[in-house]
């Protein structure tokens, strides 16, 4: 069982993520180490050439990367990306685009992730992505 469900990831997004909130960006489904998210496709979305653009990608694979992380640990808000790396395969469809997340390593200080998205229309790969995440050491009261 996750350690946060959709519902309290999306209040995240909500309350404190206003710029993946207002492009309804959406988590989907989540399990231990695996995370689905959404990022509806909009026409402020593209880039010149009509192709949905890079910096909206990164920020849906940084998000899905978060929501698996925050899957494996709970609402530690303070974990951060150390490390992003994103590849660009193809130009999507002007259509939603879909984010799979998936945990590679899990340690106590650092989580390594990757995320797959792709088009709604289509199961091709627009675009891979690989994180690292910093974990916060825990805090003793």
């Amino acid at each position: 069982m996750p350690k946060i469900t959709c519902q309290e990831f999306n209040h995240i997004l909500e309350t404190e993520m206003a710029w993946a909130s207002d492009l309804g960006m959406r988590l989907e489904s989540i399990e231990p180490g695996l995370a689905i998210m959404r990022l509806p496709y909009h026409q402020n979305s593209t880039r010149p050439g009509g192709t949905i653009s890079g910096p909206h990608m990164m920020m849906l694979a940084d998000a899905c990367m978060y929501a698996v992380v925050l899957g494996m640990i709970g609402q530690v808000k303070l974990a951060v990306t150390t490390n992003f790396n994103i590849n660009f395969l193809r130009k999507p469809a002007a259509t939603d685009l879909i984010a799979e997340g998936k945990i590679i390593k899990m340690g106590k200080r650092l989580a390594i992730m990757e995320v797959s998205i792709h088009a709604e229309s289509n199961d091709k790969l627009v675009a891979h992505a690989t994180g690292t995440y910093s974990i916060p050491p825990e805090i003793e009261t």
